[in-house]
């Protein structure tokens, strides 16, 4: 009587795994599932994207927040970034401005952490890429609603002014 009851019980189960829904949409990001794997079955590996292309037309856009540091605008695939060369500085050190005319570095990066400033960049700032990143070209996978905050605070002062 208990393997009857069991192989019933698991029938049922089995016909209820069946006749699931598909998996539930996450409803800020329509079309989009709730997991990081989407739709793919547990056991097949997803095909692999290819890598977007980095934005390579050194514009440099608005920044949306006070203090955003600055994308930058062209390629930096295999650049030296370590403690013995940092490939940025072969343009956007001060005393190379001139010749590559890239923009130099920021004041704030000769600072050191007891605010002093050095004739060097310091060594908090030294690796670029801790702050600084490339853009790659790529539809957004959400929509945003995020504006800057020159945007906000005009919108802000107009509806003040009503």
């Amino acid at each position: 009587m208990k393997r009857i009851l069991l192989a019933l019980g698991l029938a049922a189960a089995l016909v209820a795994a069946a006749q699931s829904p598909a998996p539930m949409q996450n409803p800020s990001s329509p079309g989009l599932s709730n997991n990081l794997r989407g739709a793919g079955a547990i056991d097949a590996e997803p095909k692999t994207p290819l890598m977007p292309k980095t934005v390579n037309d050194d514009k440099r856009p608005m920044r949306n927040y006070a203090m955003q540091p600055p994308i930058i605008p062209h390629q930096i695939d295999n650049y030296q970034v370590d403690r013995n060369f940092n490939k940025c500085l072969s343009c956007h050190a001060r005393e190379r401005i001139a010749d590559s005319q890239a923009p130099m570095v920021s004041v704030t990066h000769f600072l050191d952490r007891n605010g002093v400033v050095k004739d060097k960049i310091s060594t908090r700032r030294y690796f670029c890429t801790q702050c600084h990143v490339p853009q790659a070209d790529v539809r957004p996978p959400v929509g945003s609603t995020l504006q800057d905050s020159a945007t906000v605070e005009a919108s802000l002062a107009k509806g003040a002014k009503k």
